[in-house]
């Protein structure tokens, strides 16, 4: 099995415990590993055969624009589980960084990962 990535999605939301979160939006990024059999693709040259990153990020950019979640663990879940369904994505493993959460760090989040894992 390969890996198609996708790293540094910026993607503005509203996520957050606190009352204040609830009514700003503010930055994630996420990083994808998925997996994918490109093998019909290199043979084609035809994007209907691969597993097309540019649909997934449109489709992550809206979803996740568009939702309301309290913590990064539901949100990471949430856009697990979109990519396995909507994209039939046999595994992928998913970072999201909510920036700037914690004062003097980079960044906090969660590393996630989703079904069979490629041998």
């Amino acid at each position: 099995m390969d890996i198609v990535f996708l790293t540094g999605l910026r993607i503005e939301t509203t996520i957050g415990i606190y009352d204040w979160e609830k009514t700003i939006r503010q930055p994630v990024i996420l990083d994808l590993e998925m997996a994918a059999d490109v093998a019909a693709a290199a043979a084609s040259d035809r994007i209907e055969h691969a597993l097309n990153y540019k649909a997934v990020a449109k489709r992550l950019k809206e979803f996740v624009g568009d939702s309301r979640f309290e913590l990064v663990e539901t949100l990471a879940d949430a856009c697990a589980r979109l990519i396995r369904e909507e994209f039939s994505v046999p595994w992928v493993r998913l970072r999201l960084n909510k920036i700037g959460a914690v004062t003097d760090a980079e960044g906090v989040g969660v590393i996630i990962e989703r079904g069979q894992r490629p041998v």
